[in-house]
């Protein structure tokens, strides 16, 4: 990401921002900061754009859509240049973890938009069978305010931002001020296959802005980022009476169970807790490896932190650790890292921050952590292998639950059947077997926390429809001019009644209402 320096206002007298890159320290990019009168006058124009975009049909806006595919794949090179420049990231990641994943999120929901957004008949139950008919109608909620993060910035913001469009809102895209571009980036390849300017439109700054959306009058805001600011849009909706859904931090815990494969859970491990530099929310955070085979996945994880190598985003060499996105994160690392250190943890790798023109934190290593550490308990969002031998699987599991956060999770074992036992017994969103951070991806998944780490789900089979708002539609099949239980009231309406109960519930009529559904 980029270090952020206010700079003079314009003559308007908005605020200014100055990005400098952390890999290199060269200025980047500036942004105006939008005011609330900004975000007033872009959701005046949201909602009439919205009234049109929603009654484009569905199969349409899906085709228009899934058209920005074939504009990011033509200007992947821009956008891949644009993340390492602005983030610091690896060439790889930046094809990983953002492009590939943003095409797989268009791909995935426009191929899905169709089905999941038309109109609906349900069946219905018992002796309403043959007295209605139900409609299911999946109405757009109008305009959706979304707040995205600086780790991901690109994918995660063109995967709730796709979601929204396809069915039928409007969106105000708000990018992290440390990331600002790859917002830009994600509504320009959307206006290039044909969604109209005005229902993507891109609102930039920090707080003030943000606040400003989620306060502005949207009807749903979808809020990627830290648990404070998370409990404050959680509560400002509160108040408004309108949904959100809040993905905030994880603290993953990595089980190494005693009959694991080693070698791939040691691999698992050092990748897992690095890539992104660490910036992943469902990362690997802690590791617990059972006593019995803890000496050689220490030796194997050793030997594979030793090999990892770090450098800028200007480096002529292959590298798999880029620089920190954003300089605010050194201190914390910096800070988790003393503090477990002080406690009696062995830093056996790296451990320590370098300044050579950029912000860096070399790749580390650090063994005979405990829940006395901060690095065990906070989220350090840093390229940190952090391991704690425990004497069996239940403790493991104890150990893992043993946390504010519960985003997800994984188990590495090579019995299936014992993995997910454990898995059931975690308190977190989603859990892996063999692997881990890739529950975002499986685009068929739910992806959410519980605990600290969020409000609601994302992604899933109510993912498009999350954006709804489910309307059904009841229709009287045999349009008679009263019904039996109307007015007037008889002496033979209660007895009728008594009668239906009587006949549809407690007889074997029951089994043709219910039992044979």
């Amino acid at each position: 990401m980029a270090i952020v320096e206010p700079l003079s206002p314009t003559p308007d007298g908005h605020r200014r921002l100055r990005l400098r890159s952390t890999s290199n320290n060269e200025p980047i990019h500036e942004i105006t900061v939008n005011t609330k009168e900004d975000v007033e006058a872009a959701l005046a124009r949201a909602r009439e754009a919205q009234k049109e975009w929603a009654k484009v049909p569905v199969a349409e806006r899906a085709r228009i859509v899934r058209g920005a595919v074939d504009r990011l794949v033509e200007q992947r090179e821009e956008v891949i240049q644009m993340l390492r420049d602005d983030c610091g990231k690896t060439r790889a990641e930046a094809i990983m973890i953002e492009v590939i994943a943003a095409c797989d999120a268009i791909n995935h929901w426009c191929a899905c938009a169709e089905r999941d957004l038309s109109d609906e008949v349900r069946k219905l139950h018992g002796f309403m069978r043959p007295l209605k008919k139900l409609v299911m109608h999946y109405r757009p909620l109008g305009v959706v305010g979304v707040i995205t993060p600086w780790n991901g910035p690109f994918a995660l913001a063109v995967n709730p931002t796709v979601q929204a469009v396809l069915a039928g809102n409007a969106v105000l895209l708000k990018p992290s001020e440390v990331a600002p571009r790859s917002g830009d980036w994600a509504a320009r390849i959307l206006h290039e296959a044909g969604v109209p300017q005005d229902v993507v439109q891109v609102l930039h700054g920090d707080g003030e802005t943000g606040a400003a959306l989620v306060r502005a009058g949207v009807q749903k805001i979808s809020f990627t980022g830290s648990v404070a600011t998370g409990r404050k849009i959680a509560a400002a909706c509160a108040e408004q009476l309108i949904p959100c859904t809040l993905e905030l931090g994880g603290k993953d815990a990595m089980i190494v169970c005693s009959d694991a494969d080693l070698e791939r859970a040691a691999n698992g491990a050092v990748f897992n807790s690095m890539m992104n530099s660490g910036h992943v929310c469902m990362g690997v955070e802690r590791i617990y490896v059972v006593e019995s085979v803890a000496d050689e996945f220490e030796r194997l994880v050793e030997e594979i932190s030793r090999k990892v190598r770090y450098g800028g985003a200007d480096s002529d060499e292959v590298v798999e650790v880029g620089a920190l996105y954003w300089d605010r994160q050194l201190p914390i690392i910096e800070s988790h890292v003393a503090d477990a250190k002080r406690k009696g943890a062995e830093i056996v790798v790296g451990g320590e921050a370098v300044n050579n023109g950029g912000w860096f934190y070399k790749p580390t290593y650090i063994r005979k952590v405990d829940h006395s550490m901060d690095i065990m308990r906070k989220e350090t969002f840093g390229p940190i292998v952090s391991i704690m031998r425990v004497k069996d699987e239940d403790e493991a599991i104890r150990m893992a639950n043993d946390s504010d956060y519960g985003l997800s999770g994984s188990v590495w074992t090579e019995d299936d059947d014992k993995g997910i036992e454990i898995a059931k017994q975690l308190e977190t969103g989603s859990v892996h077997l063999n692997d881990a951070s890739i529950s975002y991806g499986v685009l068929e998944a739910p992806f959410g926390g519980m605990k600290e780490s969020g409000l609601g789900q994302v992604n899933g089979k109510g993912a498009l429809r999350g954006y709804t708002f489910q309307q059904p539609i009841i229709i009287d099949r045999w349009k008679r001019k009263t019904e039996q239980h109307w007015y007037p009231h008889t002496e033979k309406t209660a007895e009728e009644l008594e009668q239906a109960v009587k006949y549809i519930y407690g007889t074997w009529l029951k089994k043709l209402w219910f039992m044979g559904k």
